[in-house]
């Protein structure tokens, strides 16, 4: 496993160590180390002379820049007012109930992590939930047991 400094050396190589390359270095990091360290956080104010502070900001601003381990599998759920009305509390449920963590915390084999976020851009197709990169629509409570199934096995 490569360490978090010289993940960052690339990104820096990649989009410069300007302020305006804090957000692609930031989404760089969580792409490979899967959350923002404070550490790491600490070593990019550094190396792009700005405050530690302005970093957390940004990092804790932004819902995909993760500033706590998350397990292999993030699943973030929609929780739009269009997507609770087609039933999001239903599919809540059955994911806590199957992988027996509430929403913001990982499982214990760190596998799973249950977060909600703002609108995935599906709402016309909700209730919607998205697992890392992928996103799942028009979900009900069968769906999501065959979908969390499908991962339990991965």
């Amino acid at each position: 496993m490569r360490k978090s400094n010289e993940i960052l050396n690339e990104l820096i190589q990649k989009h410069g160590n300007s302020r305006k390359s804090l957000l692609p270095i930031l989404q760089g990091i969580v792409e490979q180390e899967r959350y923002l360290s404070h550490d790491i956080m600490i070593e990019v104010a550094e190396a792009l002379d700005i405050s530690a502070a302005e970093v957390y900001g940004t990092a804790s601003f932004y819902s995909f820049l993760d500033t706590a381990p998350r397990g292999k599998y993030i699943i973030r759920l929609c929780k739009t007012i269009v997507c609770e009305m087609h039933g999001k509390h239903k599919i809540l449920q059955t994911i806590e109930d199957m992988l027996k963590i509430k929403l913001g915390q990982n499982s214990a084999d760190m596998k799973f992590s249950l977060l909600e976020t703002n609108c995935l851009g599906w709402c016309h197709k909700g209730p919607a939930m998205l697992v890392n990169n992928q996103i799942y629509i028009e979900l009900t409570p069968e769906k999501v047991r065959t979908i969390i199934e499908e991962y339990q096995t991965m």
